[in-house]
């Protein structure tokens, strides 16, 4: 009767090889993981941007993203990355706050794998025909400016992804 298995040396062989294996891919997961947590973000604040536009149009009234850590008010000091809120500023109040007749429409989540940096403390989207605020957001990692990548606003309130500012300079990850 022959005894069927490994031996240690066939053993240690292959985990050898799987450890090589395991060892060169991981660099390549960690940026596949850091790119999809970065395009998560900016997809998040696009679909609130895009929710913000249409929520001018159809309620005719300004429409205010803002800095909010909490999801309950804006808060001019706080960080973009920290969280953000789209309300329907009704009363038109400048710096907009968020009333009591007045609808939370969204929130966005923290952006605890990097940083949001932007060139306005709010975006605010009006009706038809109606310049809006436009600006820009740059979303940075761990990996620097780099793999930065910007949210620009147009004044018609229309989001674009760029990876490039103005004329094909690299992104910074530092306040605008």
């Amino acid at each position: 009767m022959r005894a069927r298995g490994l031996t240690l040396i066939e053993l240690l062989a292959t985990l050898a090889v799987v450890a090589v294996i395991m060892l060169a891919g991981t660099p390549a997961l960690h940026n596949l993981l850091l790119d999809q947590r970065m395009t998560t973000q900016i997809n998040d604040f696009v679909h609130s941007a895009f929710l913000a536009k249409q929520s001018a149009h159809t309620r005719q009234t300004e429409t205010v993203i803002c800095k909010s850590p909490t999801g309950r008010h804006c808060e001019p000091g706080a960080a973009w990355g920290d969280g953000w809120l789209v309300f329907a500023n009704q009363d038109q109040d400048y710096p907009a706050t968020v009333d009591a007749n007045e609808p939370v429409l969204a929130v966005g989540p923290p952006f605890q794998h990097g940083s949001i940096h932007a060139n306005r403390r709010e975006f605010i989207f009006r009706a038809f025909e109606i310049r809006s605020t436009n600006g820009t957001l740059v979303f940075c990692d761990a990996r620097g400016a780099k793999y930065a990548r910007a949210i620009v606003i147009s004044y018609t309130g229309r989001p674009r992804i760029a990876t490039t500012r103005p004329g094909g300079n690299p992104l910074q990850c530092s306040t605008l």
